[in-house]
């Protein structure tokens, strides 16, 4: 084998190495998440762990990607944007279903385990560090994890506002904004995966 082909084959097995520990913490988050925001009627919670859902599917498309061709690669990425959009509006809907039928948030539930996805997604972020600059299907792994970290620091806040106001409203705020963010990210991801198929 060429020493190209043995480079090529040590970067897909450290991309793969590295999307499956993600895959892995980010599923074991969910599961955690999702209780906890129903135990707490958190709505920003469950956006927060709706992303780690979407977040364990970017990392299985692009798992699915490593060593693909550049076209596998891009429909992973746009894939994965289009999938990140459509968890946001399942997130918006649910802001406005408890806006309207009124929620009681529990701050202590929100903020332990906004901190405990902090702390997991700013591992996955380090591992992901080395590949930040690499093909469209990691480039989206990067972006997504990076709104990640921001959502949790967001939900922490929306946790201390609502013991402080004693309001739902915080929580209700914060999971809108986090939805957006979420569609932000999707939609960023596409338009590199469509610069990237111009430029081939």
């Amino acid at each position: 084998m060429s020493d190209c082909g043995c480079h090529m084959e040590a970067k897909n097995k450290a991309e793969r190495k590295t999307l499956r520990i993600l895959l892995l913490l980010n599923s074991i988050m969910f599961v955690l998440g999702i209780v906890a925001g129903t135990i707490s009627h958190s709505t920003a919670l469950i956006a927060d762990a709706l992303d780690m859902f979407a977040d364990a599917s970017v990392y299985t498309i692009s798992l699915y990607a490593v060593g693909k061709s550049a076209h596998y690669k891009n429909r992973a990425a746009t894939l994965s944007g289009i999938f990140q959009i459509t968890l946001a509006v399942m997130v918006v809907l649910d802001v406005i279903r408890r806006f309207v039928w009124g929620s009681s948030p529990e701050s202590g539930w929100m903020m332990a385990i906004a901190l405990l996805s902090l702390i997991v997604n700013s591992y996955c972020l380090y591992l992901l560090s080395k590949h930040r600059q690499g093909e469209v299907h990691m480039r989206a792994s990067w972006i997504f994890t990076q709104n990640d970290v921001i959502a949790n620091f967001s939900v922490i806040i929306a946790g201390l506002l609502v013991n402080l106001l004693n309001s739902r409203f915080p929580d209700l705020i914060i999971g809108l904004s986090i939805a957006s963010l979420v569609v932000w990210g999707g939609i960023s991801i596409i338009r590199d995966s469509q610069r990237d198929q111009i430029t081939q």
